[in-house]
């Protein structure tokens, strides 16, 4: 295991990279399932702690991290894992950090300044390049690093992001009036082959209707490989979360340990013995 290098004391590791097998192309992002804010970022935000609590249930994708471990213990080739050890009310490592990011008009950008009920999280003015200097940057950077090790050993790299979501829509989402099924699959037009994501409605098909792009879309890749490099493909797994746990922020049930088999299922469509990606 590999933790974020940080050494003030109040600092939880920013994330852990768990090694999957040596030759597996596969990773599995894990960006959102973490509650854990320093103190130090912590006086900068308004909430009181109760508030803070409530905000946290809403926004984290809770036991996910504990999903993508069944699938990596599940799977004939165990993938690789990259987990946020911070909450996203740090950094949201999947924003773009500039005015690219859509989610800057809800005061969520990479540096989040209003909560998921568009009341203020920080103050007027809040200055987020430090933020984004300490968490962000280092997160980018040891990303796009786990990615060109897998380039460089398998010869290609196959991001599964792991994500859940409220049944309910929340105020800050800009697209919560479409379907909301029980698994959403976020597709990128240059970094989704077709291949991979039949082999996701393959392995979900169990759980109901599996969508497309809604209501969350898109997928996770390190900016220096977004929209350049085919090698690298990309898919994004959103688990309507009244699937496996009680809401908002409610505790795991069974359906943690199917869904993180459905994942291992995907795990070895994607790499199977061989190498190659099964079409459906």
């Amino acid at each position: 295991m590999t933790d974020a290098a940080d050494t003030s004391s109040d600092t939880p590791p920013s994330f852990r990279f768990l090694p999957g097998a040596p030759g597996s192309p596969v990773l599995l992002h894990v960006p959102h399932s973490s509650r854990e804010i320093p103190a130090g970022v912590r006086d900068g935000i308004l909430l009181g702690d109760g508030e803070l609590a409530r905000e946290l249930d809403h926004i984290t994708d809770s036991h996910t991290a504990e999903i993508a471990a069944v699938a990596a213990a599940a799977a004939g080739a165990a993938p690789w894992r990259f987990v946020n050890g911070l909450s996203r009310l740090v950094v949201d490592p999947e924003r773009f950090p500039d005015e690219r990011e859509e989610m800057l008009s809800v005061g969520m950008g990479a540096v989040y300044t209003r909560t998921t009920h568009r009341e203020a999280l920080r103050p007027a003015g809040f200055d987020p390049e430090p933020l984004l200097d300490r968490y962000f940057v280092p997160y980018a950077r040891a990303m796009t690093e786990a990615v060109a090790e897998r380039l460089a050993v398998a010869g290609r790299a196959v991001i599964v992001d792991v994500h859940s979501y409220p049944t309910e829509p929340l105020p800050y989402e800009l697209h919560g009036d479409g379907p909301r099924p029980p698994v959403c699959l976020g597709t990128d037009a240059f970094h989704t082959p077709p291949a991979l994501l039949d082999a996701a409605r393959e392995a979900f098909g169990g759980f109901g209707d599996v969508g497309t792009d809604s209501p969350f879309a898109g997928t996770y890749v390190p900016l220096e490989y977004y929209g350049r490099d085919p090698r690298v493909s990309a898919l994004m797994v959103e688990i309507r979360r009244d699937g496996y746990m009680g809401e908002p922020g409610g505790p795991a049930g069974p359906g943690v340990e199917a869904l993180g088999r459905a994942l291992a299922a995907l795990v070895d469509a994607v790499a199977p013995t061989g190498g190659r990606v099964r079409s459906a």
